[in-house]
């Protein structure tokens, strides 16, 4: 089996933007923020309403379950709005990526980027706002009546058409610009690590072609029609030596004689 870069990466740290402990956080905050909506729903469907004459009037409910789910709801985008922003303020503090871009102002990249997050994070925070004051404009009405709703009063305080419906609105906004800040960053973090991986294999291919070549070690090559010269051997040479001596001193012996 073959290994690539993917296997000898680094795995993904629980604080990074692309790890799955960040997806698992944002999809949270997405279905706390649609759980946020359902709450509304069923708070504008079961408000107090009240009914009566000039002089007195009466409450239809005592206000009981649009009180629980609308806090609930308030509680439930809360949660969302600090899970998100926890995670996102940890992963950008430990992101160099981030921090590298944040010194480049010349490139077009990093001002849109800087445009995008900065939309986001206002546009979250006004939404946000505006779902939490309008849930506590309902929980502290519908608190007001919990015991003797049953009862005429002078005067009847009751919530306005719609007003929990708008507050789902926001809340379901506020946890969609949030993500949409959570995919501006990690945007972001992407293109500066491609970025820095490209300007590293180009220095690398320039350190490789700007270094000068290596000198080629001298080949010996024979000349034409020129062969290895044969050894002697010179236990050889000694006993051919020898023997012609012997030989030519046989031949003088009877010169001498004569």
């Amino acid at each position: 089996m073959a290994v690539t870069h993917a296997d000898l990466a680094p795995s993904p740290k629980s604080t990074d933007l692309g790890s799955k402990t960040g997806v698992f956080l944002m999809v949270l905050s997405i279905l706390l923020g649609l759980a946020c909506f359902i709450l509304c729903l069923i708070a504008e469907a079961t408000r107090s309403e009240a009914k009566g004459t000039q002089t007195e009037c009466v409450y239809t409910a005592n206000g009981k379950l649009p009180l629980i789910t609308g806090t609930a709801a308030f509680l439930a985008l809360a949660s969302a709005m600090v899970v998100q922003h926890t995670y996102l303020l940890l992963a950008v503090s430990r992101s160099d990526a981030l921090l590298d871009i944040s010194w480049d102002p010349v490139s077009d990249f990093a001002k849109v980027i800087a445009w995008q997050a900065g939309f986001f994070f206002i546009a979250t925070w006004v939404s946000f706002a505006m779902a939490e004051i309008l849930l506590l404009i309902g929980i502290s009405v519908e608190s007001g009546h919990l015991k003797n709703w049953a009862r005429p009063h002078p005067s009847c305080l009751t919530i306005p058409q719609g007003l929990f419906i708008a507050a789902g609105v926001f809340g379901l906004v506020t946890v969609f610009f949030t993500s949409g800040l959570y995919i501006t960053a990690l945007r972001a973090e992407n293109f500066c690590r491609n970025r820095e991986r490209t300007r590293r294999e180009i220095l690398e291919a320039a350190a490789m072609y700007a270094s000068p070549p290596r000198p080629r070690s001298p080949v010996v090559r024979a000349a034409p029609n020129e062969g290895p010269m044969p050894g002697h051997d010179q236990n050889m040479t000694t006993t051919t030596t020898t023997t012609l001596y012997q030989y030519l001193t046989a031949f003088e012996k009877p010169s001498s004689l004569v």
